[in-house]
């Protein structure tokens, strides 16, 4: 289990102005990479990091979208890749439907593709193996499916592509910032393939557990 040095201590954990953490408390330690520890005044609360990004991803996506206000990012090197032939004019036909999903993606040779922005909200992912699951979407059911029939499934991909991955550290800042968000996105109990985010084990729990009182 690991805990960095800026590790709140339990006795200030509860900083509300009611004297009570957030639903689901404050960051403690991340467990091999894949969970948060965190401790509300329930008790123990365990959230997989991954599932639960997911989650604000895709909503925050899906906003972004019906909003029709997808914020880019511009990447400061393009990402050039190799590309078969079928994915250089996938990405030359749907160039403006690239674009309305926050890409730039164009061919800078006759096998090879540039990433030049990407949404900003999966700034995170790699931008190769985004735009090639784009672009693979694309080719199989085109733009307009995407935003329309199939949205659900595309923004799971994409979501799941740009969530934070196991074993990446965060530090107590990363992990309580991701609590939060959870906390103000809806069905955040569950990731895009149904799986739960979080759950949590009272007190009353751990001390059934360990036969405290007994």
């Amino acid at each position: 289990m690991a805990r960095t040095p800026d590790s709140p201590q339990p006795a200030a954990l509860a900083s509300s102005a009611d004297g009570r953490a957030p639903p689901l408390g404050y960051a403690l330690a991340q467990l091999h990479g894949v969970y948060i520890l965190a401790q509300n005044n329930q008790g123990l609360v365990v959230i997989d990091m991954h599932a639960a990004h997911e989650r604000i991803l895709y909503e925050k996506l899906k906003r972004a979208l019906e909003s029709q206000e997808v914020a880019t990012q511009s990447l400061l090197i393009p990402a050039v890749f190799s590309a078969d032939a079928v994915d250089v004019a996938t990405a030359e036909e749907h160039a403006e439907g690239l674009r309305q999903l926050g890409f730039d993606v164009a061919p800078v040779g006759p096998r090879q593709l540039a990433v030049r922005s990407v949404p900003a909200l999966l700034q995170a992912a790699d931008p190769a193996a985004l735009t090639r699951a784009l672009l693979g979407e694309l080719r199989e059911h085109g733009v307009t499916q995407l935003m329309t029939a199939r949205q659900n499934e595309f923004l799971a991909s994409m979501a799941c592509q740009g969530a934070v991955r196991a074993r990446r550290l965060l530090s107590v800042a990363e992990m309580n910032a991701l609590l939060r968000q959870m906390e103000d996105t809806e069905r955040s109990g569950h990731c895009n393939h149904g799986r739960p985010t979080w759950t949590e084990f009272s007190m009353v729990d751990l001390d059934r557990h360990f036969l405290r009182g007994r």
